[in-house]
């Protein structure tokens, strides 16, 4: 008994004692410091590190996600264990910028009549279900991650439309009116392609035909008419019908093309508000402003305004194939207000006879520019505001076309778009690249690596071991 006793007031014992009370302090800490930063946002307490910045999230998102006066889950779909971490980051920032957002892992596996209710389609590990009172929306898992290939290089990535998706179904399920745009059809207009169709529905922004033989004015549900590339003029009955909806405050989205055809009524309706159109096509005589050895593939220079701006944020071109110049008029109302979009060099000229055209070299009777491509054009009186965006060539909406600049020119008509329907916070997001990037380390580095972490630090840690132990033997 009197050896326990002497044990309990031993050095040892107390050295012990000091030991323990101090683990237990500093594990202590450590999980309080643990549970707290555990409840703090996902912005303060996770960096991305990643080259494509994967997590974060654009100021357009901020906005849109910041001004929510809504309730919203936004459920991950994945077995417990699987959830894709990229995906789950990036989720937890939605729910920094807003605490009604909340993020909800749904294990399908243990729930499967869960995702029942909000969709009928085929559900894939890591989709996601975004939803807000009696609207949801669901996101495949291969909506989010899309493959691409460069055929130029061979290269494969993976294209990630996280946020995109993500901020495009929250707008849809906390949206009371989302904006109609109709497609004038009559006059050899173009058909958006399916690619671009998918691109406005994902936006939110629904689209229908219009005849305006059938109907006696432009709906009144119309946040935007589009005319896209129309083959022949616009009778005047129907621009007197687009004319009356402009003056109560309707907005137009018109791209025309170089058809060697008059169209003296629909340029009429421009020239009323303060813009002409140059004779022929637009040649650049700056090598920097189109593409090599294509002087009518052109590159024009993206000027700021609330559409263009991100464009130019994000170092993105616009390729506008076969165009015309726009020319602001002397003469144009007071009302009216012309912003230049995109412009081309002071070297540009027009060929004026271009359907004749034999040379591309400039000639006598060419019109000097520089030009203008694209055009955004407001009127604005006492009372209402009507918006006009105008470009010059519908090549811009071709894939092959879009593709060559990386998405800028579908950018560039969707912010059109949500510009005129006063959605400027909606501008398009565009997706972050995923490359499999490889680390390559020479053999002589390799090899000095190798020594230094299997030989020389264990070695150093096994030679200070060894010298604290002597120490304390000697006292």
């Amino acid at each position: 008994m009197g050896a326990i006793k002497s044990f309990f007031k031993s050095r040892a014992f107390r050295i012990g004692m000091y030991s323990a009370v101090s683990s237990f302090i500093v594990i202590a800490i450590a999980a309080g410091v643990i549970m707290i930063t555990d409840k703090l946002p996902a912005t303060y307490t996770k960096l991305d590190m990643t080259t494509n910045q994967l997590y974060s999230i654009s100021e357009q998102t901020e906005k849109i996600v910041g001004n929510l006066d809504k309730d919203v889950e936004i459920y991950l779909l994945a077995q417990t264990g699987n959830e894709d971490k990229t995906l789950l980051n990036m989720l937890r920032r939605y729910e920094a910028i807003n605490d009604r957002v909340k993020v909800i892992l749904k294990d399908p596996v243990v729930y499967p009549s869960f995702v029942q209710q909000y969709t009928t389609s085929t559900v894939y590990e890591n989709s996601v279900i975004v939803v807000s009172g009696d609207r949801s929306q669901y996101i495949s898992y291969y909506e989010i991650y899309v493959p691409q290939i460069d055929y130029t290089t061979y290269e494969r990535t993976i294209d990630f439309y996280g946020e995109s998706c993500v901020t495009s179904a929250i707008d849809y399920v906390t949206s009371d009116n989302l904006p109609k745009a109709y497609l004038l059809t009559g006059h050899g207009e173009k058909e958006l392609n399916t690619t671009l169709g998918n691109v406005i529905a994902k936006d939110n922004i629904d689209t229908e035909s219009l005849n305006l033989l059938t109907v006696e004015a432009v709906p009144e549900d119309a946040d935007c008419l589009i005319i896209n590339g129309p083959a022949s003029d616009i009778p005047q009955g129907e621009i007197d019908k687009i004319k009356a909806y402009l003056s109560n405050g309707g907005n137009l989205l018109l791209i025309t093309d170089v058809t060697g055809k008059d169209m003296p009524n629909l340029y009429a309706l421009m020239k009323d508000y303060g813009v002409g159109l140059a004779e022929g096509i637009v040649l650049e005589g700056d090598p920097k402003y189109c593409l090599s050895m294509y002087t009518h593939y052109l590159l024009p220079k993206i000027n700021t305004h609330v559409i263009t701006d991100p464009l130019l944020d994000g170092g993105y071109y616009v390729l506008m194939p076969v165009a015309a110049g726009i020319k602001e008029l002397d003469d144009k109302r007071d009302t009216v207000s012309v912003a230049k979009l995109l412009t081309t060099s002071d070297s540009a000229y027009s060929k004026v006879d271009s359907m004749n055209m034999t040379t591309t070299e400039k000639e006598e009777g060419d019109i000097e520019g520089p030009f203008s491509l694209g055009v955004a054009i407001t009127d604005k009186s006492d009372e209402t505001e009507s918006k006009i965006v105008w470009y010059t060539s519908s090549s811009l909406l071709e894939p092959s076309i879009n593709d060559m600049v990386s998405g800028g020119n579908y950018d560039l008509f969707l912010n059109s778009l949500n510009w005129m329907c006063e959605r400027e916070e909606k501008i398009s997001i565009h997706p972050k690249t995923i490359r499999n990037e490889t680390l390559m380390v020479p053999a002589s580095a390799a090899t000095r690596w190798s020594i230094l972490i299997v030989g020389i630090v264990p070695a150093v840690f096994l030679i200070a071991g060894i010298t604290v132990w002597v120490r304390r033997r000697r006292r």
